[in-house]
């Protein structure tokens, strides 16, 4: 194959080139390996490029690829091949050089002869080949001749590897009753061998143990069912023993073993069978109603699933008293007592019992039913049982108050064995520390033994013991609810008072009001009334009570033509009762107005004084009469208002006003202040002195003397004069108190002087005004002129007393 590829390549060169250079081939095969299946090869160097052209160069040196036989045992080291080059014309001036994997620990070269050796023995499984560079130099100048090449040398395989199983042991399984050929598992073996040289690695299956039930296919490994019908309830575990050889099974082979485990899992092939096919039990007639009365099973063959088996009772003789489940770990069945047992009434029950399984099998229905019937007879065993009592409970009734010894009512229980013993009652007196209660001991009748109080315990609960006669240890027990009833102690009345009107023109018959009527007594939702007229008021032939019958009542119109001018309020006494105990009723009055209506009855008013208005005045006339009235109302109080706050605005328009009015009078151009606030006409007398004046800005405290009276003989001025300064001096509570008050009196020359109230109400005792500093920034400027008055006066009293 490689001289036809050489020849190719130098074919297509001869082509490209168009000339053929000479080929210097070596005149003997050279690098012949020990097996003698080398190929000459040769390499192409460059090409060089001359006087006619290019011409190719052939390479100096050439070997072939050499093999080398794993595990050799020799004693000598194995001879592998020989390099040689061209240029080697044996006079040993050529050295031959290797290096790469192995070289001078694997691999050895004779520098001269270019022979190589192995060293040692060496194996495929652990390294297939090895790559080499080899390289011929002068051995005088160690100069390359030729440049390094590479090379490989491959390790030979022989049969030294068995065929091994990695994934052993296996274990399988396979449905049992499954035909033959049905696939089990696949066994696997491998050869580290070269699979590519001879039949090292070629590996055949084969059984050794485990026939006829199985077979193996020699090339695949797949095991197969090779037997019908294997039953699992027959042998259910198998053991095969598979062995895999090389070199195709022939003689001489390296081989390996496994062990396969197979088992037959299982199908659903069998029913379930009884034991046997009568069952006898017994069961006490005590027995509880819920609890197992016995146990049956059926055997099934199969295992997990395809064992369940399912229990059901046929209809017929027990199939009401009695019922049967599967307990899920043991696959019996349990019968249960479905109602209550009676030996006196019947003394054994039989009923058969079906056992199925619950997963079926169709592949296997052929074969027959799967289930199997049994009979199961149970006998009821007599037991001396407690008194029954008829009810489960009692619950009575008693009014409280009642009196001692008054029976209430009575409890029964009676003995249902044979024997049927007499009963006898008793009271547990744990359930009656305060004996309240009594019973009789042969009949059963709970009586009162005390007055009962509703208010202190309203419901007794006792319990009440029956035993047997002639076995005081057998007792049964029955709880008795006792109520307390409350005593009708109040009597009905009116549930609210009613307004209740007629119209004039209410017709006859006619329901005008219904009522209804409310009890102070408990419990008031069982309350029932009844209404009814009073006796002395049958007669009415006005109105009448009509009783509902669900605690109302309604007013009938016996008449019709009601007038208010001739009557406008009836009186309508009705008897209210009740069903208490006792019974209570009472008397209630209804006063009915007689009012004015519409056609469609709707009241319009009831007023007397409504008869005698304007016949053509309207509603919305009436109403709009009213709105003019309110309006005008409205406009009144807003124009007083308005009067009232203008007024106020007149005496005081600003906060400063108090301080305008209160100034001093002897400055020199005063300004508008002074003009505005007082007509300076009331300060013309020049009698007016200056000097400490009244204050009338705050109330007196003290009461002042006047001044003496002017030295004038006119008696009836003076009077005057000084009645009318008492007045104005007691009077504290007249403002404003900054005013001056004249009495009409002017002149020079009188001999009563002035009549100035400022002047006779001057007094000579000195004031300190520093108070009015700390009345605020309003009384500031009144501070200032009392002050500065202070200080004349003080002044002009130090000078008076200096001269």
């Amino acid at each position: 194959m490689l001289t036809r590829n050489c020849l190719l390549l130098f074919l297509w060169f001869l082509v490209q080139e168009g000339s053929v250079s000479s080929l210097h081939l070596p005149s003997s095969a050279l690098g012949q390996s020990r097996t003698g299946r080398g190929h000459a090869r040769s390499s192409v160097g460059p090409l060089r490029n001359g006087a006619a052209g290019f011409q190719r160069v052939k390479r100096g040196w050439v070997w072939n690829q050499f093999f080398v036989l794993e595990e050799y045992m020799g004693s000598d080291p194995q001879y592998v091949g020989k390099l040689h080059t061209d240029l080697d014309k044996g006079d040993s001036a050529v050295k031959y050089t290797l290096s790469g994997e192995g070289a001078g620990s694997i691999f050895t070269i004779d520098q001269t002869t270019g022979d190589i050796h192995a060293l040692r023995s060496l194996d495929r499984e652990e390294k297939p080949y090895y790559t080499l560079r080899a390289q011929a130099v002068d051995i005088n100048t160690n100069r390359p001749l030729e440049p390094e090449s590479e090379f490989v040398i491959k390790v030979q395989d022989i049969n030294d590897n068995e065929p091994k199983f990695l994934e052993g042991p296996y274990r399988a399984s396979v449905p049992e009753m499954s035909p033959v050929g049905t696939y089990v598992t696949q066994v696997t073996a491998t050869d580290a061998d070269d699979p590519t040289y001879g039949n090292s690695a070629r590996v055949v299956y084969s059984i050794l143990h485990g026939q006829p039930y199985f077979s193996v296919d020699p090339k695949t490994g797949v095991i197969k069912t090779a037997l019908p019908n294997m039953d699992r309830e027959v042998k259910e575990q198998y053991q095969v023993l598979i062995q895999a050889k090389d070199m195709g099974g022939q003689l001489g082979g390296l081989a390996g073993t496994t062990t396969v485990n197979i088992s037959l899992s299982d199908v659903n092939d069998n029913p379930p069978r009884f034991s046997k096919s009568f069952f006898h039990l017994r069961v006490p007639e005590s027995s509880a109603v819920g609890s197992a009365v016995g146990r049956i099973k059926a055997h099934d063959l199969d295992i997990g699933r395809n064992a369940e088996v399912e229990y059901t009772i046929v209809p017929g003789d027990g199939g009401a008293m009695f019922d049967i489940t599967t307990n899920e770990h043991n696959q019996e069945g349990i019968i249960i007592l479905k109602r209550p047992l009676d030996y006196e009434t019947k003394k054994a029950y039989t009923f058969k019992v079906d056992a199925t399984n619950a997963h079926l099998d169709p592949r296997f229905q052929g074969f027959g039913a799967f289930k199997d019937t049994a009979t199961v007879k149970i006998n009821v065993l007599d037991v001396d049982e407690p008194p029954v009592f008829n009810k489960p409970s009692y619950v009575m009734d008693v009014y409280e108050d009642t009196p001692a010894g008054t029976i209430i009512g009575a409890v029964t229980a009676q003995d249902l064995d044979a024997s049927s013993s007499p009963v006898r009652y008793s009271i547990d007196w744990k359930s009656d520390l305060d004996s309240f209660f009594d019973i009789d001991p042969v009949e059963g009748t709970i009586s009162t033994n005390e007055f009962l109080d509703r208010e202190s315990i309203a419901q007794h609960n006792i319990s009440i013991v029956a035993t047997k006669l002639n076995s005081p240890v057998l007792t049964s027990r029955v709880a008795v609810t006792i109520h307390v009833l409350d005593i009708n102690e109040f009597p009905p009345e009116l549930a609210s008072p009613y307004e209740t009107f007629v119209c004039e023109n209410a017709k006859v018959g006619q329901v005008i009001q219904t009522f209804g009527a409310k009890d102070q007594d408990l419990p008031a939702a069982g309350q029932q009334f009844s209404f009814k007229a009073a006796k002395d008021d049958i007669k009415n032939k006005n109105f009448t009570i009509r009783d509902f019958g669900n605690n109302t009542a309604g007013i009938v119109t016996k008449r019709s033509g009601f007038r208010r001018r001739l009557q406008e309020i009836y009186f309508l006494p009705v008897i209210i009762e009740d069903n208490g105990y006792p019974p209570k009723s009472s008397t209630g009055t209804l006063t009915i107005r007689v009012c004015g209506c519409e056609s469609d009855g709707s009241l319009l008013t009831c007023s007397a004084e409504a008869i005698f208005l304007p016949v053509g005045l309207s509603t919305g006339a009436l109403i709009a009469i009213l709105l003019c009235i309110i309006i005008l109302l409205v406009i009144v109080v807003l124009y007083v208002g308005l009067r009232r706050q203008k007024k106020k605005e007149t005496l005081m328009s600003s906060k400063e006003d108090i301080r305008d009015n209160v100034i001093h009078y002897d400055d020199e151009g005063g300004g508008e202040e002074d003009t505005h606030a007082f007509d300076m006409g009331t300060l013309r007398n020049p009698k007016v002195v200056k000097e400490n004046l009244y204050r009338r800005d705050v109330k007196p405290e003290m009461k002042r003397s006047p001044r003496p009276p002017a030295s004038q003989d006119s008696a009836d001025i003076r009077d005057f004069i000084n009645q009318r300064l008492k007045e104005h001096d007691m009077d504290n509570s007249a403002p404003p108190y900054d005013s001056l008050a004249t009495y009409a009196y002017e002149g020079t020359g009188s001999v009563a002087e002035s009549l100035s109230s400022i002047e006779s109400l001057a007094i000579d005792l000195e004031e300190d005004y520093d108070y009015l500093n700390d009345w605020g920034p309003r009384f500031k400027t009144l501070a200032g002129i009392f002050g500065e008055q202070s200080e004349t006066h003080s002044d002009s009293t130090n000078a008076e007393n200096t001269h």
